[in-house]
């Protein structure tokens, strides 16, 4: 079989590494450093916003309510975006050329933050990660689904191990960046800097080896034949109409305007919304009239569809819905949790409890290298011969993290009491994931594997005992304290139950996505599920913002019990509804 054959799109499988196509790794290692770079400086970006302005590494001196505010709008935008991205690869440009121009425009985003004594060059910086994202994010995903096209039964185990790409990335981007970042010999511009150094190699690696996916995220073709499905009442197509689009972009306004003038209206005096509507605030009215017209549209758009696709739809819906619960929950961890780490753990260790914690971080940094590495060997003796030059640039990549990584353990081992860095503890979510997502996907593809909605119910189950876990360990904080020494022991249950809350719903999420509507409607569907997450990060910032506000109010155990008893009735919830939801996905499993 010539070479042109191999990477076909029908032929993905005839070359594969660990059972599943070489491409597949391709994709493995370009989302692990842009997810590198985006926990990186996600890590980073808290801490530095609420750090003293005095002192070996200032930061901003914000209150907390004020970074969580921009962290909020931050993170949502993040995922926002990937709609107009999806719209733009899936029309115009392709997924490859989407992915390429979002990690070039991500890279200078990164090296804009470095430049952080200057508020110009952080907020530019955030405003081209977020466009970056949008272009890169939806695009990776769409590239999965067309390869596993004709192979529908291995897509929940190729969507697992595509997370624990995504995983790997954050647990070396959290360590590294974190470590640089809140180093007092190096600091915040060089943890900013150093994501944007592997964003860029990403980038590099993607173009230089992106002739393994055949025809796949190539340009689209204008007139071109499109395939027939199966069911021909999915092939019908649902244009948009003028007052459809008219109605999408008056909400999109709205909504854009709205998280923007969220930390905006905090920060300075600028306030796009200073109006009264009755006893609602101008803020408060304008993205309840945003919500409704949202339905509206939704209800229209769904309405006109063909019975089968209507309800495999309605399916995605409530996913996305739980969905929103999820990481509105979930995505504490970047914010109130950050906060916690930093302000109410103890992390200063001397002796015993040092030489321990340095021999468990040694452990837990090297063997999860040493695994990521022997992947890339793998990859490497099925693609070097063809893509010698992408091949390169990502051990060069490698290459780098060793000198880090040996360097940081170096300093660690040599300190006579050793501070664990606030943002040591998101490297557990990353490190818990690398560890359980092999098992997880076995099981998915096992004759165990349980419906969506028992995944789903699981997750959010599991999401809740985490934040139990803290409330337990926030009981002996007095109300309204600023500073404590918790035992670090309930954050890394805390980590540990929220990993597998994940691994039952988000990846699998994106699989569920893939299979329940037709390949034409792919990028734009995965753009309505990171709507979802984008509505589910802002609410994270939102109310980690009143964190401060809670616990002075009442205390810091009631502040994680809010996050612990939604998520756990959503669960019992959405595992209730499984018979309805077997009849809305029509058989698809």
């Amino acid at each position: 079989m010539n070479a042109q054959n191999l990477d076909s799109p029908n032929n993905f499988f005839e070359s594969k590494v660990l059972g599943h196509p070489a491409g597949l790794f391709v994709l493995f290692f370009t989302e692990m450093w842009e997810r590198f770079s985006y926990y990186g400086m996600r890590a980073l970006l808290v801490l530095f916003l609420t750090s003293s302005i005095i002192g070996d590494n200032p930061g901003w001196g914000w209150p907390r309510a004020h970074a969580l505010a921009i962290y909020g709008s931050y993170t949502g935008l993040a995922y926002l975006t990937p709609i107009l991205g999806g719209y733009i690869a899936d029309r115009i440009i392709g997924y490859r050329w989407a992915v390429i121009v979002g990690a070039v425009l991500m890279t200078l985003g990164h090296l804009s933050m470095a430049f952080e004594f200057d508020h110009s060059f952080m907020y530019l910086g955030l405003c081209l990660l977020v466009v970056g994202n949008g272009f890169f994010k939806p695009n990776m995903t769409s590239i999965i689904a067309q390869m596993y096209k004709k192979h529908p039964e291995k897509k929940d185990g190729a969507y697992t191990i595509f997370y624990m790409g995504v995983n790997s990335g954050a647990f070396l981007g959290m360590l590294l960046c974190g470590y640089i970042g809140e180093s007092k010999d190096w600091g915040w511009a060089y943890g900013f800097g150093l994501a944007g150094i592997f964003m860029f190699i990403g980038m590099l690696q993607f173009y230089f080896t992106q002739g393994i996916f055949g025809n796949i995220g190539l340009k689209p073709v204008k007139n071109e034949v499109e395939e027939v499905s199966d069911n021909l009442e999915e092939t019908t197509r649902n244009p948009f109409s003028k007052f459809d689009l008219l109605l999408i972009g008056l909400i999109s306004v709205i909504g854009l305007s709205w998280i923007i003038n969220d930390p905006v209206s905090k920060i300075t005096s600028m306030n796009l919304f200073n109006f009264k509507v009755g006893s609602l605030d101008g803020s408060n009215f304008m993205i309840i009239t945003a919500l409704v017209l949202f339905l509206f549209i939704l209800v229209k758009r769904i309405s006109q569809y063909t019975p089968v696709l209507r309800d495999k739809m309605i399916a995605v819906i409530i996913l996305a819905f739980i969905t929103i619960f999820f990481w509105a929950s979930f995505e504490q961890a970047g914010g109130s949790m950050t906060i916690f780490a930093k302000d109410y753990t103890e992390r200063l260790l001397s002796g015993n409890s040092k030489v321990i914690f340095n021999i468990v971080n040694t452990l837990i940094t090297v063997i999860p290298l040493v695994i990521i590495s022997y992947v890339l060997l793998k990859l490497f003796s099925k693609t070097f011969g063809k893509y010698s030059i992408g091949n390169i640039i990502l051990a060069s990549g490698f290459v780098i993290i060793w000198v880090i990584v040996i360097y940081m353990l170096k300093n660690q081992y040599a300190e006579v009491k050793s501070e664990v860095p606030a943002t040591w503890f998101g490297i557990l979510n990353s490190l818990f994931i690398i560890s359980c997502a092999p098992i997880v996907s076995k099981l998915w593809e096992s004759k165990y594997n349980p419906s969506a909605t028992f995944k789903n119910g699981f997750g959010m189950i599991l999401l809740g005992i985490g934040f139990a876990a803290l409330a337990y360990g926030a009981s002996t904080i007095p109300q309204g304290a600023a500073v404590a020494s918790v035992s670090m022991i309930w954050l890394v249950l805390a980590y540990f139950f929220h990993t597998m809350g994940e691994l039952f719903i988000s990846p699998v999420g994106l699989s569920y996505v893939s299979k329940l509507v037709p390949g034409r409607m792919i990028a734009i569907m995965f753009g309505i599920w990171y709507l979802a997450i984008a509505i589910g990060n802002k609410i994270a910032g939102t109310m980690g913002g009143m964190i401060d506000e809670i616990t002075s109010k009442y205390s810091m155990t009631t502040f994680f019990l809010i996050f612990t008893f939604i998520p756990i009735g959503l669960g019992l919830i959405i595992m209730a509804l499984t018979p309805i939801m077997k009849r809305l996905m029509h058989g698809v499993k």
